[in-house]
């Protein structure tokens, strides 16, 4: 799913609208803090949200009813892309090291973070597979056999070879 940027305007009002998730429009209004805006600019708003791929619409008789198809915390991942792509280099290190210098997080908020989120897992070591050289001879004595005289063979040659 493709998301789009939002306005102001457009962003605050599904503030409201990701709250009530699925409404008509006369929810809207009752829910709007003051100053409550005119239905016919919530209405134009919903109508151009619907476009943006933020709602959809279900007709019930002669009203719509309206849900929510992109969920708050896409949006928000969203954001958090779009502002590390523009503003810093596409690096999470970036964003924290401003977030940390900007005193909008602490040490204290990293390191209950990270405490939480280390596990320790145990390393699984495959043990060696013991060779049983005596199940080989008795499971497989003619494999053995062929194989002890191709090794007499090549002796063979070499002592030839050497001798020559």
């Amino acid at each position: 799913m493709k998301i789009n940027h939002l306005t102001a305007a457009e962003e605050n009002l599904m503030k409201l609208l990701w709250k009530l998730d699925s409404f008509y429009l006369k929810d809207v209004m009752e829910q709007h803090p003051e100053p409550k805006p005119h239905q016919n600019t919530v209405s134009t708003y919903v109508k151009i949200l619907v476009e943006k791929g933020y709602l959809s619409t279900e007709k019930q008789g002669r009203i719509f009813k309206y849900s929510v198809v992109v969920p708050l915390e896409e949006y928000k991942k969203f954001l958090i892309k779009e502002l590390s792509l523009n503003f810093f280099n596409n690096s999470g290190k970036e964003i924290l090291e401003f977030l940390f210098n900007e005193k909008m997080i602490s040490q204290e908020d990293l390191k209950g973070y990270f405490d939480l989120k280390i596990e320790i897992k145990p390393v699984k070591v495959k043990a060696k597979e013991p060779e049983f050289e005596f199940a080989n001879e008795i499971l497989n004595p003619k494999k053995d056999k062929k194989k002890e005289k191709e090794k007499d063979k090549d002796k063979k040659k070499k002592k030839k070879k050497d001798l020559k």
